[in-house]
């Protein structure tokens, strides 16, 4: 049995596992596919493939079904990640440039990929630690206190009161608000405190205490953990998939309740040189998901990622459209984030 046609029967063995949920048997794949070969030499190239591990008889004078291994060697060998149409390009567009802000474009995002795959989404707030600086506004409250805004270049919004030794008048408060963009703006938020170090010595007197307030309350906002925020959309079409899980989804749906979960879920994987990372059931070290299967990519700036989203569903999962959607709907949101 050649590597080639090896690879072809576990594909059309894959695929159609895939469209019809059933175990497949040879005279089907005879009948189904161009193989270019009999029934018979098809059970012997079946057999091979049971050997290695690639497919399993889940009971006797049943067909065969893919296992996590014969998953993995298919998408490993995928000869493309399937292209969203025309019509759900458009779609894309339509549905994303409505979005008002940062939350209403993380809703909208979850939504449509849970839609285009039919899986479960995820996406991950852009994160403040992989973010840069837009801007920084200075709002005087009141003689006391100033509200210090600080504004990310992936839309996401800080916002923190200052408590002012002395008061400012407009003149100082306008410098300040300068210096401190000049200072900030453009700037990877790792790189702030270094950046404001000396900036308290460009004022006098009472300036320089209020100066060195501001300070001090911008660089808790930057330095600070930050709690990272993961919006879930698509629940329901779990439930719809439940025959695919080996026991019961109540494991997967336990998993996907907790926050900290969903987070290491998105975690650094090894991706592609497309951005794109797959892992199959049992390669899931996460307890309750080593019989689903996630797909995931970052998205942000080329060479500048700043969060990632993906989809978990079962093993049975048609991966060339799944990757193709999560690739496109990444590529779309980075772009939404950065429509310079």
């Amino acid at each position: 049995m050649s590597d080639d046609r090896k690879l072809e029967v576990l594909r059309a063995i894959v695929e159609d596992f895939v469209n019809t949920s059933e175990p497949v048997g040879s005279k089907a794949l005879a009948d189904r596919h161009q193989l270019g070969v009999s029934p018979a030499t098809i059970r012997n190239d079946m057999a091979a493939l049971e050997d290695d591990g690639l497919i399993v008889q889940p009971h006797t004078s049943a067909g065969r079904v893919p296992t996590d291994k014969g998953y993995r060697l298919f998408v490993d060998r995928l000869g493309e990640v399937r292209p969203l149409s025309q019509a759900e390009r458009r779609a894309i567009h339509s549905f994303m440039d409505q979005a008002i802000d940062l939350d209403d474009v993380m809703g909208r995002t979850v939504r449509l990929l849970a839609q285009l795959t039919k899986q479960v989404a995820v996406v991950q707030y852009p994160s403040l630690t992989l973010s840069s600086v837009r801007h920084v506004e200075l709002v005087q409250l009141d003689h006391a206190r100033l509200l210090l805004v600080l504004i990310a270049d992936s839309g996401r919004v800080e916002q923190r009161v200052v408590s002012m030794p002395e008061g400012l008048d407009n003149e100082s408060l306008g410098r300040l608000h300068a210096s401190l963009n000049t200072a900030v703006t453009g700037q990877r938020f790792t790189d702030v405190a270094d950046r404001v170090a000396e900036l308290p010595n460009q004022f006098q007197g009472v300036d320089r205490a209020a100066a060195t307030a501001v300070l001090a309350t911008l660089l808790e906002t930057v330095v600070e953990r930050h709690e990272e925020r993961v919006v879930l959309g698509g629940t329901p079409h779990l439930a719809r998939s439940g025959a695919d899980f080996p026991q019961t989804l109540e494991p997967v749906l336990e998993a996907l309740e907790e926050q900290m979960v969903l987070l290491r879920l998105l975690g650094e994987r090894a991706a592609d040189s497309d951005g794109l990372s797959v892992t199959i059931g049992h390669e899931n070290t996460i307890d309750g998901l080593n019989t689903a299967s996630v797909v995931t990519a970052g998205y942000g700036n080329p060479g500048a990622l700043v969060a990632r989203l993906g989809v978990v569903g079962p093993t049975r999962m048609d991966y060339p459209g799944t990757m193709g959607a999560v690739r496109a709907v990444a590529r779309y949101l980075g772009r939404v984030m950065d429509p310079q």
